[in-house]
């Protein structure tokens, strides 16, 4: 790498650690100086970490493991399912069932991901689909675990809260500092020998087989991890609704996970957060915006209609950069980086980054 690469690479890295230090001081100093409402607060700040917790499961299988799963909504249903029924129904206490919860979730996970280790492609995700249709139907009909219309809760933990709908600033900063820990440990973890043994899988998964890498195991084991970390999220929502029922984890909600991944970016772990921004922008703000819309579009594309907000969404940013919406700033930044050296680029299709060629 000369130096002038060198340059722009450090320039490049500088300008993404100062923009992720201003934005973590903004959402640390967001409550205290009423810098936004307490109905964004909840409705958009909460909503946001824990969906991007969720989407950060698919991004990381996707990214560091090569397998995209649509079975996340239905594991973090596992875990919401399972604390919930033991606190309303078993009568435990909020943390034993919070951890049994957790647990239940990353054994399911642990499970499915040996059955669909052993597949790739069009079959993963087909085999992973049908988990999530399977987890649907399964809560829907046995009503002795979901309750007819959903498990509800009085309260969430005293630590997050308690009546989380109506005090929601430290279910904000629980909510936060779990996706701080999430985004760490997957940094963290993806960096240790099985995170590199589980990225050469993923390149090449004859190969690290040939070189004595038990291929099966090491994907059930990222389908584990993926498993826990959907599972916080999953325990999130709970806190965040203080209800759970079938249709949290049906089929739209698989998608919609999937989407916010796409979105924000699979090739960057950050763009889960930022997926699970733009939905809930769209998820509470459709309506105002639709007034404004002629007559004809506003039945189709007003008032409940953000899911088809989010598809259009879905559809510009793929168009326009593979990578989501992270491909576009990095893509951006590497600009800014070069500016007119006179050197060309090309995308690349998983991270939508573009990577210097010398013309």
């Amino acid at each position: 790498m000369s130096l002038r690469e060198r340059f722009e690479a450090a320039q490049a890295t500088w300008i993404n650690r100062a923009v992720a230090a201003g934005i973590l001081v903004f959402l640390v100093l967001a409550p205290p100086l009423h810098i936004v409402s307490d109905f964004n607060l909840s409705q958009v700040g909460i909503r946001s970490l824990w969906l991007g917790i969720a989407a950060a499961s698919v991004v990381f299988l996707a990214r560091y493991g090569g397998m995209v799963s649509l079975g996340q909504a239905a594991i973090y249903g596992v875990a919401g399912f399972t604390y919930a029924d033991l606190v309303v129904k078993a009568g435990w206490s909020q943390w034993p069932a919070i951890v049994a919860g957790i647990a239940t979730a990353v054994l399911v996970g642990l499970a499915v991901g040996f059955a669909a280790s052993r597949t790739s492609g069009v079959y993963f995700l087909v085999l992973t689909l049908a988990v999530g249709v399977i987890a649907f139907y399964f809560y829907l009909q046995v009503e002795q675990l979901s309750g007819q219309t959903g498990l509800h809760l009085d309260r969430a933990p005293a630590l997050v809260g308690g009546d989380t709908i109506s005090h929601s600033t430290r279910l904000y900063y629980a909510a936060l500092i779990v996706s701080a820990a999430v985004f760490v440990f997957i940094r963290y973890i993806v960096r240790t020998p099985f995170g590199l043994a589980m990225q050469g899988i993923r390149d090449e998964p004859l190969r690290a087989a040939s070189l004595g890498y038990n291929v099966p195991l090491h994907r059930t084991l990222a389908f584990g991890v993926g498993a826990l970390i959907a599972s916080l999220a999953g325990i999130l929502s709970v806190f965040f609704n203080l209800q759970i029922s079938p249709s949290s984890i049906d089929i739209n909600q698989t998608i919609i996970v999937l989407a916010i991944a796409v979105v924000g970016g699979l090739g960057h772990l950050e763009g889960a957060w930022i997926g699970a921004l733009v939905y809930s922008l769209l998820a509470e703000y459709t309506q105002p915006w639709a007034t404004h819309l002629p007559h004809f579009l506003q039945k189709p594309l007003g008032s409940e209609r953000y899911p088809t907000w989010l598809g259009l969404v879905f559809l510009v940013v793929v168009l326009v950069s593979p990578g989501g919406i992270m491909g576009i700033w990095h893509s951006t930044i590497d600009r800014i980086g070069r500016g007119l050296g006179g050197r060309g680029s090309r995308p690349d299709l998983l991270t939508g980054r573009e990577a210097a060629v010398e013309r």
